[in-house]
C-alpha cells in the first residue's frame, strides 16, 4: 500500500484526495469536502456537471443544454482547496498511489474516489449505436433531438407512402424511466407541438412504439404504478409492447422476437436506445489494477464503507459501485450517488479526526418518471401515486436538484411557457444530416 491506511498524519503534508468524475457523487463530495484540511483535486473529461435526469428534455426540445449543465470550476470556486482538472484517466497505479492521465501526466493521491457513472450498453451489439443512439451525453442528447426533428421533415418531403410511414414511424427500446419520458414526449411533439407545422403530412399521425422485454413498462415500479404510466402514454398515442426482444436494428428499423417465440419486424427509420448501461470503463481498468471483483455490468463490489476490500484509501461511489442492502444492489439513481458521495466525504472527515466511522446507510426517498403533460408517477415508499399530483412532486423535486439558482429560475420559466403554449424552443436540428 503506497501509504499508511490512508495517509500519515505525524507529517506536515497535506493529504491529497482525487476525485475521478463530476457527476452527482463526485461534486457532492467536493463540495463537502472544501474547507477541510485536504487538498482536492477532481478530474473529468468535460468542463460541466450535467443534471442527466433531464436529458430526455434536451432531446426532445424542451430545453437547452446549457439549462441542464453547469461549470464544474464554477460550482466549486468557492472551495480554495478544491482544484478542477479537465483531463481523462487512463490507467492507475495503486501501488504507489498514481493516476496515469491521457498527456502522459499522472496525478498522486492519497485517498482516491472513483465516481465515473455509467455509459450506454447494447447487450454486446454495440453495432446497434450507430442505428439507436442512446442517452447519457449532451452529445446524444442533441442526436436524438435532430433525429426526432429530421424524421418530420425528411416524411414532408417523401412521396412514397410507405417510405413515409416509416419515417414518422419512433421505436423506443426500454421502457424504464428514460424510455417512458422519451415516449411520452415524442407522443407531445406529434400531438401538439408540431400540429400546426406541416402541410403534407399530419404529425399526429405518428407511430410511437415502446419495446420491453419485462412484462410490464417501469419494472422498477410496483405494478399498479406501471399500469397508470402505460394508460397515460396511450393517451398520448404511444403503443406499449412488452415481453419482446430486440434482435437486429439496423438503418431501417428493428427486428424482434415476442414472449411466444415468433418473430417479427418493425419499419422505422428513428430507434432510440433506452434499454441498458453499464459501468464507466475505468470501473474495469481500477477492478483489474487492485485484483477487485466486479459483476456482470462492471460494477466493483465495495464494503460497507464504500471502500474496496483490502483498499481502503480508494472509494467507488454512484454507478460504479455494487452496494447491497436487502440482498440487491443499490440502482444507478441520482440520490444514491448523492448520498455515497457526501458519505464519503463524511469518512475521509472522520478519518483525519481519528474517530470511528459507521457503515454507509442508504435513506431510500423514492422513485418517479414523468410520462407527459400533468402526468407522472411516483413511489416514495410510504405512498405510491399517480397523475397531477406525481407530476408537481416531480417538476419541484427536479428543480431542487438542480445546481445554481439561475438553472433552476430557467427551467422553470421554460417549463411554465411549455405547458401554456405547447410549444418547445429548443427545436433545433444540429449536427451533420442523417442519410436518408
Amino acid at each position: 500500500m503506497p501509504h499508511a491506511i490512508f495517509w500519515n498524519l505525524q507529517t506536515n503534508s497535506i493529504p491529497r484526495v482525487v476525485i475521478i468524475g463530476g457527476g452527482f457523487a463526485g461534486m457532492n463530495a467536493a463540495k463537502l469536502l472544501g474547507g477541510l484540511p485536504v487538498q482536492v483535486t477532481l478530474v473529468d473529461r468535460r468542463n460541466f456537471h450535467l443534471f442527466q435526469p433531464l436529458l430526455y428534455q434536451v432531446a426532445s426540445g424542451g430545453l437547452s443544454p446549457g439549462d441542464i449543465a453547469a461549470p464544474l470550476r464554477d460550482i466549486l470556486s468557492r472551495f480554495p482547496n478544491v482544484r478542477t482538472l479537465m483531463a481523462e484517466v487512463t490507467g492507475f497505479d495503486p501501488a504507489n498511489g498514481r493516476i496515469l492521465l491521457h498527456d502522459q501526466s499522472d496525478l498522486l493521491y492519497d485517498t482516491l474516489i472513483l465516481a465515473a457513472g455509467a455509459e450506454n450498453f447494447y447487450f454486446g451489439n454495440p453495432q446497434w449505436q450507430q442505428f439507436a443512439p442512446g442517452l447519457k451525453t449532451i452529445e446524444d442528447a442533441t442526436e436524438i433531438r435532430s433525429r426526432i426533428l429530421s424524421a418530420f421533415e425528411k416524411a414532408e418531403l417523401e412521396t412514397d407512402p410507405e417510405v413515409r410511414r416509416s419515417w414518422l414511424r419512433f421505436v423506443v427500446v426500454g421502457a424504464g424511466p428514460t424510455g417512458v419520458e422519451l415516449a411520452g414526449a415524442i407522443g407531445e411533439i406529434a400531438r401538439d407541438t408540431l400540429r400546426h407545422d406541416f402541410r403534407a403530412i399530419r404529425p399526429a399521425e405518428a407511430q410511437i412504439l415502446l419495446l420491453e422485454g419485462a412484462k410490464h413498462t417501469l419494472p422498477q415500479f410496483k405494478e399498479d404504478l406501471s399500469d397508470k404510466a402505460e394508460r397515460a402514454l396511450i393517451k398520448l398515442g404511444v403503443r406499449v409492447r412488452t415481453g419482446v426482444m430486440v434482435t437486429t436494428i439496423d438503418a431501417a428499423g428493428v427486428s424482434l422476437i415476442t414472449d411466444a417465440g415468433s418473430a417479427e419486424r418493425i419499419e422505422a427509420r428513428t430507434v432510440i436506445w433506452a434499454a441498458g448501461v453499464r459501468a464507466s470503463g475505468l470501473g474495469k481498468k481500477l477492478a483489474d489494477a487492485v485484483g477487485a471483483e466486479t459483476d456482470r455490468g462492471g460494477r466493483i463490489k465495495v464494503s460497507g464503507d464504500l471502500s474496496i476490500p483490502g483498499h481502503p484509501e480508494i472509494f467507488v461511489l454512484g454507478d460504479l459501485a455494487w452496494f447491497e442492502k436487502d440482498g440487491a444492489a443499490l440502482p444507478g439513481l441520482c440520490p444514491v450517488a448523492m448520498q455515497q458521495g457526501w458519505y464519503a466525504a463524511r469518512v475521509i472527515k472522520l478519518r483525519l479526526q481519528g474517530k470511528a466511522v459507521p457503515p454507509f446507510h442508504y435513506v431510500n426517498k423514492g422513485i418517479m418518471a414523468t410520462i407527459g403533460r400533468a402526468s407522472a408517477v411516483a413511489d416514495l415508499g410510504f405512498i405510491r401515486f399517480g397523475g397531477v399530483f406525481a407530476w408537481l412532486a416531480w417538476l419541484f423535486i427536479h428543480l431542487m436538484y438542480l445546481v445554481g439558482f439561475r438553472s433552476r429560475f430557467v427551467v422553470a420559466i421554460q417549463w411554465g411557457f411549455q405547458y401554456l403554449t405547447f410549444n418547445r424552443g429548443a427545436r433545433l436540428i444540429t449536427g451533420k444530416d442523417e442519410p436518408s
